[in-house]
């Protein structure tokens, strides 16, 4: 087969069509998914900070009463 026949012959072929639109498609994707990320990222760790320093601020009661009586009525 002459040279210029090969080279026909390889341009036509499309056996490996699939796996290139696989490639891109997967590409795309991944772009998204980081794109997605980049865009939620600093409303998510304002959010994370909001409610960390509101845990933060609470105080924590360990079921005495301030009589001292231990707290139970019963």
């Amino acid at each position: 087969m002459a040279m210029h026949a090969q080279i026909k012959a390889f341009l036509e072929d499309e056996s490996g069509a699939a796996t290139v639109d696989w490639v891109v498609g997967t590409a795309a994707a991944v772009g998204l998914g980081v794109a997605a990320v980049d865009t939620v990222e600093s409303g998510v760790n304002t959010l994370a900070q909001n409610i960390s320093d509101a845990i933060a601020s609470k105080a924590v009661s360990n079921g005495d009463s301030e009589d001292g009586s231990g707290g139970d009525s019963g």
